[in-house]
């Protein structure tokens, strides 16, 4: 009884902040549009606000907001420093409500499928927690199992994100926030199907099957369901731990990240869009890290061929110097209005991302600028100058491919590493062609039984 009582003031706690959240994201907007209306008070201040909002929410909208911190100048620097802090601490299910998840997904003899079973979660993530299991025939397993009632807490967020786009507008943006709210609801919904993951995961699988330096877990299908997912539990580092090791050693595990995202990119017009520290460990071998092992498929991004075209056009056309391929790629990619102007305010930030790929030298991925204020300069010099032009709308399938490449070169910044990223990246579109690409993605797709993304 103990236990079932314990359950209960869980969920209601869970349910109390969900409401909660409501008020407290209101309140901080009153607070900032108070302030900006009656000219008191400062930006610093209604970040601070804004955080402490969403602090009482570790949940979905903390992932929304970290999201958010990511793409450049969708808020001011205040408001993103301050988002960037938030964290995930969404509590544990505890052994009883486990049971009883477990017996709604997979039936009252969930437990008699399994060799083993921890009812202690041994991680947690922002719409689940994941449990440490073993097969009848004892193969280490990864079940992740959904916290109760994530679709309406979703909703909800979802909801309050359209409150704290609605702050944005309020302060002379630079950028037009609405391609970006659309982008963020559709993949964020997507995470909350399991049985999407799972296939996320088997296509993974099938495009790195021939790349030693990337695992990708096997699918347990028949231990699964739209709220549990099932995988191969792969042993492996978290990849801070490696920070002191050899330059060597780090190149090889920065190497193996750079093939992992871009590998399936090129080849099959498919993106992590999630690459942050949590999602992958490093596997070794003779003492040594070999690769990473790739562990959440929740946000994966399938472009249409043509969008990957758009992405090697305006590569090609800052190598090559060539305006108009450049204008090209921005066209294909949806961008709207563009003048003269507004391109070579866009090229500042391109020039920054694709910085390291266009410089056939071995070189760290800041080049000398020191980690905290990379990409800093850029991203005022693009504010400042799109304030002036008015709010430019980015488009739907820019957004996870900008957070991809940022959140990748925070991985290289933190292992220091020094390659040649020019070359790494030709060697991932050698023998480019849009029909190749639709060709694999198509053959691909149906494999595993998915369908491109809206």
């Amino acid at each position: 009884m103990a236990d079932r009582d314990d359950e209960r003031n869980r969920l209601s706690a869970r349910a109390a902040r969900y409401a909660r959240v409501g008020a407290n994201v209101g309140g901080a907007a009153a607070r900032i549009a108070g302030a900006r209306l009656f000219g008191g008070g400062d930006r610093r201040s209604g970040a601070q606000a804004l955080t402490e909002a969403l602090g009482g929410l570790k949940g979905p909208l903390m992932k929304v907001a970290q999201l958010m911190a990511t793409i450049p100048e969708v808020l001011p620097p205040e408001y993103a420093e301050e988002l960037s802090k938030l964290q995930s601490d969404a509590p544990p299910m505890g052994p009883a409500f486990v049971k009883r998840r477990m017996m709604a997904e997979l039936g009252p003899d969930w437990q008699a499928r399994f060799g083993s079973f921890e009812l202690r979660s041994a991680a947690a993530a922002s719409l689940g927690q994941v449990h440490k299991a073993t097969a009848k025939d004892g193969s280490p397993l990864a079940c992740k199992l959904q916290y109760p009632d994530m679709q309406s807490a979703v909703e909800a967020d979802l909801r309050q994100l359209d409150v704290l786009f609605a702050i944005h507008r309020r302060m002379d943006p630079a950028i037009d926030t609405r391609e970006i709210a659309k982008e963020i609801g559709a993949r964020v919904r997507e995470e909350l199907d399991y049985r999407r993951e799972a296939k996320h995961a088997a296509l993974y699988g099938l495009m790195l099957q021939d790349e030693p330096q990337v695992r990708v877990p096997h699918v347990w299908r028949e231990l699964s369901s739209g709220r549990l997912l099932t995988l191969d539990w792969l042993e492996g580092e978290k990849l801070l731990s490696f920070k002191q090791h050899s330059l060597e050693e780090r190149n090889r595990i920065a190497t193996a990240m750079f093939k992992a995202w871009w590998s399936p990119f090129s080849r099959f017009g498919v993106i992590h869009g999630d690459p942050h520290l949590g999602n992958y460990t490093v596997f070794s071998g003779g003492g040594e890290p070999q690769g990473i092992n790739l562990l959440d498929y929740g946000c994966i991004r399938i472009f249409p061929p043509r969008f990957v075209g758009g992405v090697v056009d305006l590569y090609r056309g800052l190598l090559e110097n060539d305006p108009a391929r450049v204008v090209h790629a921005y066209e294909v990619w949806g961008f709207k209005g563009l003048t003269k102007e507004l391109i070579d305010i866009l090229n500042i930030w391109a020039r920054f991302i694709y910085g390291p790929l266009l410089d056939d030298r071995v070189r760290t991925i800041a080049d000398k600028v020191s980690p905290a204020q990379y990409g800093r300069r850029e991203a005022y010099t693009v504010h400042k100058a799109l304030k002036e032009k008015g709010p430019v709308r980015v488009p739907q399938e820019f957004v996870f491919m900008d957070r991809a490449a940022i959140g990748l070169g925070g991985v290289f910044l933190h292992l220091a590493a020094e390659l040649n990223f020019h070359r790494l990246f030709e060697s991932a579109m050698v023998d480019f062609s849009l029909e190749a690409v639709e060709r694999r993605q198509a053959e691909a797709l149906a494999a595993v039984g998915l369908r491109a993304t809206s």
